[in-house]
């Protein structure tokens, strides 16, 4: 590992320790490199999510070998139970090469917690209650060459340095705005909002998601909105509820979306429990941002990963799989530009890595956006989940659509259809 020059000069800086932040920090130090790991909280610490994980992210957790253990507190799932259409549906998850045939649920009160201290003993330094404020910027090359930060509980003021800094700090990534890069209007947004329930539906093999979510309340027509809800059972007593909302219809603004989680659970069977006074804690919600919506990837020494770069999947929500992929890509990237030994050859080696993004991501994406402008439609959600649950085979595929899971060579024919259109679409 490279010796560092001072308690606060690395070879890198990451911005937030969450799943995007950690992974990056864990690859970047397991190749050798000095890697300052700020998180500007105190684990435990809370994040809005479903704490579903797909086989998708659970690929990632076992690369960077993490326990993944049922005596270590991890719940296993064998696929999805999907509820809409008067129809009920069981689907494993697909059975292939490249993915774990099963997912897993772990709350995020500790599953950061966990990655951040894999990071550490990586080899990462791992500051908490560091708040990162405004970037250090070379006046002559215009290039990110650290950040002023506020540690600890006394708010100490300090600055880190490093020719690299990953912004890892999530959707609201002011890292990101301090160095110019806006979010693109043009890509959607999803909303999550849920809350925890001490229920007798805590043990469940299956992550269940219900494609019709209507809004209830009020004495007029129920309407369909463009999202849809989940119950995931924590094994711990308590079941996670809760909705993701798509940005594309009229009326993603004018609704109180916790008010909408609230009037759903109370349409749910008594006997399941999702009533307030077995609330475990309040409603959350958080922004979702969705299918590249910040860009470019990399600029003056910043790379973006997770949520700072829009890396949520726009079919079903998912981020914490790409946070972590995205992590690994970055930080495979930043290694091959640290061994360069040239300034100009070293930011030709960066340049590759939004490339990169874009070849892995960037038709798939697209494939993604133009599902969301449909299932805005309510008509056409509606159709489609009336006519499509009554197809296995049909559901089948979507599965393994929506979840991004197929075999990129040698799969059989859905994984071929999938990955043809994904290559033919542009990777915007």
């Amino acid at each position: 590992m490279t010796e560092p020059l001072s308690e606060n000069t690395a070879d890198v800086i990451v911005v937030g320790a969450g799943p995007a932040g950690s992974a990056t920090a864990y690859h970047l130090a397991k190749s050798g490199l000095d890697v300052l790991l700020l998180e500007k909280t105190e684990f435990p610490r809370e994040k809005v999510c479903g704490d579903g994980l797909t086989p998708r992210a659970t690929k990632q957790l076992v690369a960077m070998g993490i326990d993944i253990s049922e005596e270590a507190g991890w719940l296993r799932n064998k696929g999805l139970r999907i509820i809409g259409g008067g129809v009920r549906l069981q689907l494993d998850w697909p059975e292939l090469a490249s993915f774990p045939d099963y997912g897993l649920v772990r709350k995020r009160d500790d599953f950061d917690e966990q990655l951040a201290h894999n990071a550490q003993k990586a080899g990462a330094r791992l500051y908490e209650r560091c708040n990162v404020g405004a970037p250090i910027v070379d006046e002559r090359t215009g290039h990110i060459t650290g950040v002023n930060a506020k540690l600890g509980e006394e708010k100490r003021e300090v600055t880190f340095h490093a020719p690299l800094v990953v912004a890892a700090d999530g959707n609201s990534t002011r890292l990101s705005l301090a160095m110019g890069l806006h979010r693109r209007e043009d890509r959607p947004m999803g909303v999550a909002v849920r809350t925890y329930f001490t229920s007798p539906r805590h043990e469940d093999d299956y992550l269940e998601s219900w494609l019709e979510l209507w809004d209830k309340r009020g004495s007029g027509e129920d309407r369909l909105l463009p999202g849809y809800g989940w119950i995931f059972g924590m094994g711990d007593g308590t079941s996670n509820v809760g909705l993701g909302v798509l940005n594309t219809s009229d009326s993603f603004k004018e609704l109180d979306w916790r008010e909408v989680l609230k009037a759903w659970c109370a349409s749910m069977p008594e006997d399941w429990g999702y009533t307030p006074e077995n609330m475990t804690g309040p409603i959350r919600g958080a922004a979702l941002p969705m299918a590249f919506n910040r860009q470019p990837h990399y600029t003056k020494g910043l790379l973006l990963v997770g949520d700072a770069g829009g890396l949520v999947n726009p079919f079903n929500g998912e981020g914490i799989a790409y946070a972590m992929e995205s992590g690994q890509i970055a930080a495979d990237v930043i290694v091959q530009a640290h061994a360069r030994p040239t300034p100009t050859s070293r930011e030709l080696a960066l340049q590759r890595y939004p490339q990169v993004l874009k070849d892995t991501y960037g038709g798939y994406y697209t494939l993604g956006r133009a599902f969301v402008k449909l299932i805005g439609n309510p008509k056409v959600m509606k159709i489609a989940a009336q006519r499509g649950l009554t197809h296995p085979l049909l559901m089948k595929f979507t599965l393994k659509m929506l979840a991004n899971l197929t075999d990129p060579t040698g799969g059989d024919a859905m994984d071929r259809i999938i990955n043809g259109l994904s290559k033919v679409a542009p990777k915007a």
